[in-house]
């Protein structure tokens, strides 16, 4: 199969103010400094990745105060022009909506939705081809699945995340083809019928090991080539090019610190 990639707009936000000053995932730890300006080139060189592969990225200023604006993916959920804003489950984030909301209105965006239950932006949803799938069971509302279904009018189907490590579905799955409904995920996070969903859904889904997944191997962006990852989870390189993908491993050592990599960094605007 030939792989070809399609040109992306993305929303991101510089890591100027990041740091760890709370607890709200396994992987934050305030006794550990973050080197910002580390995190700031380590974004950098993310950002511009993106450029060189002809993609386009917005920019959201970053505010002070809340420091995980870096983790744009959160913010909201854009599809086909329509934006559902988040509603974070940790006090300590809810500003970041309000942020997110305004730049979109600023930037033309007529059909905003601000919704009423919680959800944390393309952190538990992710677009393929056919379906919305929507993780639950950490931060995501249940009743948000609904919610997305009536604004988007595309099927979301719920999926429920079982292992605190992998709190929001993109740390446990990743789409590689939106046009072809493929995608990689790590099966021990979810539960049993959820698994069972997706090996009726993605037959043929690449299907990642615990080294990888816990090395945020999931936490991806793919144009529909390129896959850009983490350069720590090694076991999927392989398996991707087998499959005609392009691997493109990115160090955000820093960021992860947070809880985050490439794709809490990485709003897709569609």
């Amino acid at each position: 199969m030939e792989r070809r990639a399609t040109p992306r707009r993305y929303l991101m936000c510089p890591p100027a103010h990041f740091k760890v000053t709370y607890s709200i995932n396994p992987w934050m730890d305030p006794a550990k400094p973050v080197d910002v300006p580390l995190a700031l080139a380590q974004w950098e060189d993310l950002r511009d990745r993106y450029r060189a592969l002809g993609h386009t990225v917005e920019v959201l200023d970053p505010r002070p105060g809340l420091p995980d604006m870096v983790f744009a993916a959160n913010g909201a959920t854009v599809l086909d022009g329509r934006v559902l804003g988040a509603r974070f489950a940790h006090p300590e984030r809810e500003l970041e909506a309000v942020a997110h909301l305004e730049w979109f209105r600023a930037h033309g965006y007529a059909d905003v939705c601000e919704p009423v239950h919680v959800n944390e932006g393309e952190g538990d949803f992710a677009v393929t081809a056919s379906y919305v799938l929507a993780g639950r069971g950490f931060r995501a509302s249940p009743l948000s699945h609904g919610e997305a279904q009536e604004f988007f009018g595309r099927p979301v189907i719920g999926l429920d995340l079982v292992d605190p490590r992998f709190y929001h579905l993109d740390t446990a799955l990743a789409v590689l083809d939106d046009t072809a409904d493929e995608v990689m995920y790590y099966p021990p996070a979810f539960s049993a019928g959820s698994r069972a969903v997706l090996r009726r859904m993605f037959p043929d889904a690449l299907i990642a090991e615990e080294a990888d997944a816990v090395a945020f191997g999931l936490n991806s962006v793919s144009d529909g080539l390129h896959v850009l990852l983490p350069q720590a989870a090694l076991g999927l390189f392989e398996p991707l090019r087998r499959r005609g993908f392009e691997p493109v491993g990115m160090d955000l050592g820093e960021l992860l610190k947070g809880g985050g990599s490439v794709k809490c960094c990485t709003l897709e605007l569609r």
